[in-house]
Order: structure tokens, then sequence, then C-alpha cells
């Protein structure tokens, strides 16, 4: 399993989330399996978004896709989000 971390600061979050809310297909269609979202403490602008995928082939291709930065232009994230990618760990 492979974990894509992203963390962005957004201008309005409840328009943010509606984006968000409006991309799921292209979530799906694009490997992910399980999705969450955080807001900081006291700055609910900054936001954590944690998605799931089968292969680490899956994430990076999702991460990379020109449809994910047009949605999160739209979706009014602020600067570059910075993205992360975690393999689950062995035991």
């Amino acid at each position: 399993m492979a974990m894509m971390v992203i963390l962005h600061r957004v201008r309005d979050y409840d328009a943010w989330r509606k984006v968000y809310k409006e991309v799921a297909p292209m979530q799906k269609a694009g490997g992910v399996t399980k999705e969450s979202v955080y807001q900081a403490k006291g700055d609910p602008r900054n936001v954590l978004v944690l998605h799931s995928f089968a292969t680490m082939t899956e994430a990076e291709k999702f991460a990379a896709s020109p449809d994910l930065r047009s949605a999160m232009g739209r979706a009014g994230v602020e600067g570059a989000p910075r993205i992360e990618f975690f393999e689950e760990a062995k035991t």
C-alpha cells in the first residue's frame, strides 16, 4: 500500500471542500482507495489530505496528473502544496 500526503494552505476551506467533493470521481479513477482530510488546530486554512493507493506507481501518477493540479487551482490552494509519498512499513 502507498500513501500520498498533501499539506497545503487554502484561501477558503468551504470553497476548497466543495471542489474536493466534486473531484471524488477523479480520485477514484486515479486509484485512490481511501481518503481523509484534516485541518490544523487553530488554522482551518491549513489542510492535510491523506490518499491511499494500492501501489506507489498509482500514487505518483495521480500526483503528476494535470487534472489534480487544475482541481487544486480551482479549489483555491495557495502556493505550492507539499506532497510526500510513503509505503507501508514492513513488519
